[in-house]
């Protein structure tokens, strides 16, 4: 009989998880970027113009728009989109294993969660480091659908940071709408977002 050299399971388990590991974030190198470009403003606050839009999107025409890039880590960056006295949104841009993800977090003015809310969606492409698209998501599909916003299941959301100027901009049939914000004149700060501290 011939004795083979035994490894012990711990061994073996570090080789086979070796053999699978990936890495903590797969984000492109554009996406990062484009992640890197959103952050290097925190802390500021920007006024914005629409400039697409319909009639639905009556309720920001004659109202202070400003985004507010307020909350940045190494993987989450949190924009409040203040529209006049309305400080419900917040863009939420997530560093994810597949790219990376938009979502919206709506919240009523006690800070309690709207019924639709953090719908948006992940990158399907990888993007430059100046343009991003979010294609709506599954989640967000069935929130559109159980609150009777069937007309939003085909929505794309579409983020661009140029050196001197951020678009937010939303696209589906028969829908453009677009805000731009001035990032070359920081304006002042506005208040703490509902539900956020």
């Amino acid at each position: 009989l011939h004795s083979f050299p035994t490894r012990r399971s711990s061994d073996l388990l570090a080789l086979v998880a070796a053999s699978f590991a990936v890495p903590a974030m797969a984000t492109t190198v554009e996406q990062n970027a484009f992640f890197d470009n959103l952050a290097a403003h925190c802390g500021k606050a920007f006024a914005g113009t629409v400039t697409a839009g319909n009639t639905a999107d009556s309720a920001f025409s004659g109202k202070k728009l400003i985004m507010h890039v307020r909350e940045c880590s190494d993987t989450v960056l949190k924009v409040p989109f203040h529209v006049g006295d309305d400080h419900s949104r917040t863009w939420v841009i997530t560093k994810t294993p597949y790219g990376l993800h938009l979502a919206h977090d709506h919240r009523h003015k006690d800070g309690s969660e709207d019924k639709v809310t953090m719908y948006g969606g992940m990158t399907a492409d990888m993007g430059s480091d100046t343009e991003q698209s979010f294609p709506v998501d599954a989640y967000s599909i069935n929130n559109f659908r159980e609150n009777g916003l069937d007309v939003s299941v085909t929505n794309v959301w579409h983020m661009y940071v140029k050196p001197q100027e951020f678009t937010y901009r939303l696209t589906r049939e028969n829908r453009d709408f677009r805000v731009d914000f001035d990032l070359t004149k920081p304006v002042a700060l506005p208040p703490v977002p509902w539900g956020h501290k």
